[in-house]
């Protein structure tokens, strides 16, 4: 064992020197190989950061939600159907939201306009008083104790005091809420008290989440019913639809990046025959020749797709991935401030791993071997 740990010792030593020698070409290569690497690693990892983010957010979302269909469109929805629902045998915490969309012409930004249930935002604001996202505080630049004025559909003009901010650790679904009190709300957007945006409630047995929605579907035949598991399968197929548009855009150049590869791996120069040739001449044999070739495609390989990665990770967890993030997070007026948990998948790894490293690898052997099994006579001539 010792031996053969020196002997491959002595062969990497060997590799580092040549490729020393043709550096010019190798730092190119490398180069490239390594942009190639970066981009691809940015894309995984970004998507993965936000796909698992979003997937710890929604774990707290309702279980079940319930939205009245009129003419194929979202509609307001009875506060009579929250009884309705309350009936229904393992159904429990039935509540009816408000919560609505603004578009503000004062900075072009669309906000999410809502009333708070519960103690999940603070203490909810009193009438004449909001809390807002910090995107909103940051668009219109006003800060707790200042007053936010909105102009509401009707063409009226509501100043609401800015009671307090949302914490910056939840802004990547907060920055653009501003929170209000139901009787400000109903007036902002001028809804009838006896109507909500939608219901949501909770199912005493999680296994029987399914069960709960279709006799919520038998009973109110105008209703759609979005369980949370639909939630998540529409955010991951998002997440997925941004990941493949961006590496089909990708595509042209990774498939020059193969092309280039290929022909650098497997076209050896003059010189490089006559290297194997003299090699043979002193006595390597042809398997020491292979081995020697396999570990400057490693050596080049794998140091391109560590840089590559690295790269890649420092470039979304520490910088937000600020290259590619419009086409990954969407296209907003206001967007959130965070920073994403570290979150590296090895199938995702492996698989980069594979794609990038395997093929240049595999294109050195076959030009290399019939190099190592030619007469070095006739190599070095």
């Amino acid at each position: 064992m010792t031996v053969w740990l020196r002997r491959q010792k002595r062969l990497i030593d060997y590799t580092v020197a040549s490729l020393l020698r043709r550096a010019a070409r190798n730092f190119a290569l490398l180069a490239v190989y390594t942009l190639i690497v970066f981009v691809l690693a940015t894309v995984m990892l970004f998507t993965h950061a936000l796909r698992q983010e979003a997937m710890v957010l929604l774990d707290g979302a309702p279980e079940i939600t319930v939205q009245r269909i009129s003419m194929g469109r979202h509609d307001l929805i009875p506060a009579s159907y929250v009884d309705a629902i309350a009936d229904i045998r393992g159904a429990r915490d039935v509540r009816g939201r408000l919560w609505g969309y603004f578009y503000d012409t004062a900075n072009g930004a669309n906000y999410t306009l809502m009333v708070p249930d519960g103690d999940r935002y603070g203490a909810a604001p009193d009438v004449g008083e909001t809390v807002a996202g910090a995107g909103v505080a940051r668009s219109r630049g006003v800060v707790p104790g200042k007053y936010l004025f909105l102009l509401s559909p009707r063409a009226k003009l509501f100043k609401l005091k800015l009671k307090d901010v949302l914490d910056a650790d939840s802004e990547i679904v907060t920055t653009d809420l501003v929170l209000m009190a139901e009787s400000d709300f109903r007036a902002f957007f001028d809804v009838a008290p006896d109507v909500h945006t939608d219901i949501v409630l909770k199912v005493r047995n999680p296994r029987e989440v399914a069960k709960v929605a279709e006799k919520i579907s038998n009973a109110l035949p105008d209703c759609r019913v979005v369980t949370r598991g639909d939630i998540l399968r529409t955010y991951d197929s998002v997440f997925n639809w941004r990941e493949g548009i961006l590496l089909a855009l990708l595509g042209g150049a990774i498939f020059a990046f193969v092309i280039f590869a290929w022909e650098k791996a497997s076209g050896l120069s003059a010189e490089e025959r006559r290297e194997i040739g003299i090699l043979k001449a002193v006595g390597w044999e042809t398997s020491d020749v292979i081995k020697m070739k396999m570990w400057e495609g490693a050596v080049v390989s794998l140091g391109a797709f560590l840089t590559g990665y690295v790269l890649a990770y420092i470039h979304v967890f520490y910088f937000s991935a600020g290259l590619l993030e419009p086409v990954l997070k969407g296209w907003a007026v206001l967007y959130p401030r965070f920073e994403l948990t570290p979150q590296v998948d090895g199938v995702q790894v492996a698989t980069l791993l594979f794609f990038t490293v395997a093929p240049y690898i595999a294109a050195t052997l076959v030009p290399i071997w019939r190099a190592a099994i030619t007469d070095p006579d006739a190599v070095m001539r």
